[in-house]
């Protein structure tokens, strides 16, 4: 019998990273989902798939954190690494009224920590393997529109970590993904937003599953679409 493809999904404790790891189980994937605290999400997905759901408390923020997963998680091959941390503060604010604190958390949580997260874990991947982080066409210049301006130069930033991160691993044969999921209504996106979980979610786990086994960095949409940035 065939091994199940196995996820691992940094961010999962609601969301889209919450429903990233249920997308996963119900296609029969095993996921190994993270949380920083508590999250009666996977707990109730645990209760639902308990042999194919394994849960760890991490920090994404905290280096020594990701390296201690990287160690519990030594001989796993993983399928997919997928990074959804991300936060959105002072989304109405400009850099002369924010304050700066949450501009510097957003750095660190969009952009910083979810590349360095990508570098210390990359080895779990396989070649063909897929890398993919959670970004926005917000961090687009060509579709940015003004809005959400501090938030969307952190993941802008992220996009441009993740292009120096594929020059640096060039021809090591990981797919490396930059996943725009659209407006999605969440905490983050709000009840404004165009899509819900249900519309963007399962076309996203199907354009990762599309992008299998092309090598090198791609910045697309659930549609599969390339997007300029």
């Amino acid at each position: 019998m065939t091994e199940a493809s196995t996820a691992l999904v940094l961010g999962a404790s609601r969301g889209l990273g919450l429903a990233l790891a249920e997308e996963w189980l119900g296609r029969g994937w095993r996921v190994i989902a993270t949380a920083r605290g508590a999250s009666e999400g996977l707990d109730a997905l645990a209760r639902r798939y308990p042999d194919a759901l394994a849960i760890e408390q991490v920090d994404i923020n905290a280096a020594d954190a990701v390296r201690a997963l990287r160690a519990r998680l030594d001989g796993r091959r993983l399928d997919v690494l997928f990074v959804n941390a991300g936060i959105a503060r002072a989304i109405e604010a400009s850099p002369a009224t924010a304050d700066e604190a949450d501009f510097l958390d957003m750095m660190r949580t969009n952009a910083f920590s979810p590349v360095r997260a990508a570098e210390l874990l990359r080895d779990l991947v396989p070649a063909g393997g897929t890398i993919a982080v959670m970004t926005s066409e917000l961090g687009s210049i060509e579709h940015a529109g003004g809005g959400w301006q501090l938030y969307s130069a952190s993941k802008a930033a992220l996009n441009m970590l993740m292009k120096g991160y594929a020059a640096k691993h060039a021809g090591d044969g990981h797919v490396l993904l930059l996943v725009a999921p659209g407006w999605v209504r969440t905490d983050m996106g709000g009840s404004d937003a165009a899509l819900s979980i249900e519309e963007s979610i399962p076309l996203v786990v199907d354009m990762i599953d599309a992008n299998r086994g092309k090598p090198g960095l791609r910045y697309v949409d659930r549609f599969n679409r390339c997007i300029p940035w």
